[in-house]
């Protein structure tokens, strides 16, 4: 453990935009992950089971760090706003994993990138944030690089189509939520109890299309709760290193891992749209990250300044 705290140190240290970059990085990797696994799924269970044991066996990977501390990560004076939060994150990763059953990951991820649009004016109406001009350019790249993508699939209206835009809109509320609390509250606590209400939201509704699922699938159920943990968690930190607008527009990332998934699993081969607007839709985070940086190295306050 000692081995990791010079590292943990290091890493710290690094610029906001950094930190959420990594954190919201492994996010999106979690969340694809997961959603390929309930694709696969699907045929033999219906997706309302499949989000029951996401959320029931994500929380069981999450009592560790619940009860450590004393049960540190427990104590609130927000669960009011968790429970709220908790039929958002529910329904959003239902109608996530719903889309995912018509349409491919790519195009998930792509639709995905709509929701900056619409998170930027909440940050700034409901959080307060400060848009400055560069990440307004930067989102602007973001949003022309996923309309280039998301161009051929639009010409036709479907059910997959649909689920992903409400996913992405209760995601939206989802994510002002993250930031609001993030004020205030620990990440582990914000994953933990996410995961606490999305339980029984889950089962109250699963229990209608019930099917017990063989030991196969208990291990692929159990997989998704794994990576639905990690979603969380890192989802979690990603927001509390950065503003909400910058972790959003950095999530523009999520594209090629979710194209490169798609095509390893599901031999999805991407449009070329899809590699012409990754390439804009990088440029716009990169952009962001380095103006990011270079603000921070502006601001630094020099060693010999006076006292």
């Amino acid at each position: 453990m000692q081995f990791f705290q010079p590292l943990g140190a290091w890493f710290d240290s690094l610029p906001g935009a950094i930190r959420a970059g990594f954190w919201i990085t492994c996010a999106g990797a979690c969340f694809t992950s997961m959603m390929t696994i309930a694709r696969t799924l699907s045929p033999e269970l219906s997706i309302l089971v499949i989000v029951f044991f996401r959320a029931t066996f994500g929380l069981m990977f999450l009592l560790p760090t619940a009860f450590s501390n004393g049960g540190a990560r427990l104590r609130t004076k927000k669960m009011p706003m968790y429970a709220i939060r908790g039929i958002s994150a529910y329904l959003s990763v239902t109608f996530f994993f719903l889309a995912a059953t018509y349409i491919p990951l790519g195009d998930i991820a792509a639709i995905g990138f709509t929701r900056p649009v619409f998170a930027c004016i909440a940050a700034i109406l409901i959080l307060g944030e400060l848009a400055r001009t560069r990440r307004w350019i930067a989102i602007g790249i973001g949003v022309v690089g996923a309309l280039i993508v998301v161009r051929p699939g639009l010409q036709e209206l479907n059910l997959g189509i649909i689920f992903a835009v409400t996913a992405v809109l209760l995601s939206v509320c989802n994510s002002i939520m993250i930031k609001y609390l993030s004020r205030t509250e620990h990440p582990d606590s914000i994953a933990i109890y996410q995961a606490v209400f999305v339980a029984p939201y889950a089962l109250a509704v699963a229990v209608f299309v019930w099917k017990t699922p063989n030991l196969e699938q208990f291990a692929w159920l159990i997989l998704i709760g794994a990576f639905g943990a990690l979603t969380q968690r890192a989802l979690a930190r990603s927001f509390h290193a950065a503003d909400a607008t910058v972790v959003i527009t950095l999530d523009f990332i999520r594209l090629p891992v979710a194209a490169f998934i798609g095509l390893a699993v599901f031999g999805e081969w991407p449009a070329i749209w899809v590699w012409i607007g990754s390439i804009v839709i990088v440029a716009s985070s990169f952009l962001l990250t380095k103006k990011e940086v270079d603000d921070k190295e502006v601001n630094k306050p020099t060693t010999d300044a006076p006292s």
